[in-house]
């Protein structure tokens, strides 16, 4: 039956074979390329997947090169959101994590400058991706260019992990943070934690999510879904079983893998609504939902666009119907963008899920 499918094809049946998760999904969003405005009722959280497409010096991509840093999809997606807050009814973006490809300063300045376009204009997180610190954990760059000083001015932002260890640039300062917001009558907290996140962040983030049980909560994340062991060969992070992954890149011995935060932290909370994730372009785009110790179904979503660069991730919310739109734009073609070379299956990209609002709507 497989005879005249190409690899990415192939790739995408034994996916959906080997996860044995049930999808929520209740509709495709109707194939249109134009993004529309909102309907009323409606508002948006924004998911900046991983921002790794750095050029010019020093780069990755460019290694040779003279010219100065850029980052041209970076740009295009904060320029984006910041000319649509009203449009599409933004009240917070996330970034996933893996903001610059290489750990230094010069990725660090653009970073910066990007989210610069949409500090003050509405509320967001980052989370730290393993590109974003070093293998130990020390994550003193991105501190340095994100501080906890940068946001608590303002009220939206709840706080950080902030425990006295002996090395500061591991963990502290906003490597870890919490934001609260409300939108349309309910109260919601969404919480950053970085990349295979130690125990004692863990130990936080539960108090976090006790002390905010009664708000919508999403934890965003850096690593959880992609390939459930660490591959062996190029080809298995394509092909090998997918899931919730039980292997880490940081923080060694100490570092959880997203097996170990299901089981430590987003299982134990009945209000835990939404995980977003990043960190595997060569699964980019997948979802999955499980079920927590009280029952509650939480949707685990994963965007992770650099092998087709220029998406975003646009979750629209619409209380009233008990849903949310998912929908994957892309802010250099200013289109919505329906299949990859990977995942070449539109319903992957744009999806409808059903979600009760019903207990966290205001009376």
């Amino acid at each position: 039956m497989f005879k005249y499918l190409n690899f990415y094809q192939i790739w995408f049946i034994v996916i959906i074979l080997n996860t044995g998760c049930s999808y929520q999904v209740i509709g495709q969003v109707q194939k249109d390329d134009r993004l529309k405005n909102i309907s009323e009722g409606g508002f948006s959280i924004v998911v900046i997947p991983d921002t790794q497409e750095y050029f010019g010096k020093g780069t990755k991509k460019e290694p040779d090169s003279k010219e100065a840093v850029t980052n041209p999809v970076f740009l295009s997606q904060t320029q984006w959101i910041a000319k649509n807050i009203d449009r599409q009814n933004i009240v917070f973006v996330s970034h996933v994590g893996d903001i610059v490809d290489k750990n230094n300063d010069d990725q660090w300045k653009i970073a910066r400058e990007n989210m610069d376009l949409i500090h003050g204009l509405v509320p967001y997180g980052v989370a730290v991706g393993n590109h974003d610190m070093t293998l130990k954990g020390n994550s003193s760059l991105f501190q340095k260019y994100f501080p906890a000083k940068r946001f608590d001015k303002f009220s939206w932002y709840g706080g950080y992990f902030n425990e006295t260890i002996s090395d500061p640039g591991i963990s502290g300062n906003n490597a870890n943070s919490f934001q609260l917001f409300s939108a349309n009558g309910i109260d919601f907290v969404i919480l950053h934690i970085e990349c295979n996140a130690p125990n004692n962040v863990i130990e936080w983030a539960n108090d976090v999510m006790d002390q905010y049980k009664d708000r919508f909560a999403i934890i965003t994340s850096h690593m959880v879904l992609g390939p459930l062991e660490k591959p062996l060969e190029r080809k298995g992070y394509y092909t090998d079983p997918k899931g919730i992954m039980k292997w880490v890149k940081i923080h060694g011995e100490r570092g959880n893998s997203a097996q170990e935060l299901w089981e430590k932290l987003f299982a134990r909370h009945k209000n835990l609504k939404l995980v977003f994730c990043g960190d595997q372009s060569r699964t980019n785009s997948m979802y999955i939902n499980q079920y927590g110790e009280s029952g509650n179904r939480v949707d685990i979503l994963l965007s992770d666009y650099m092998v087709k660069p220029g998406p975003l991730r646009l979750y629209r919310f619409y209380p009233n119907k008990s849903e949310i739109e998912v929908v994957t734009f892309n802010t250099l073609k200013n289109k919505i963008m329906y299949n990859s070379k990977v995942v070449p299956d539109p319903k992957m990209h744009n999806f409808k899920l059903s979600v009760d609002f019903e207990p966290f709507m205001k009376k």
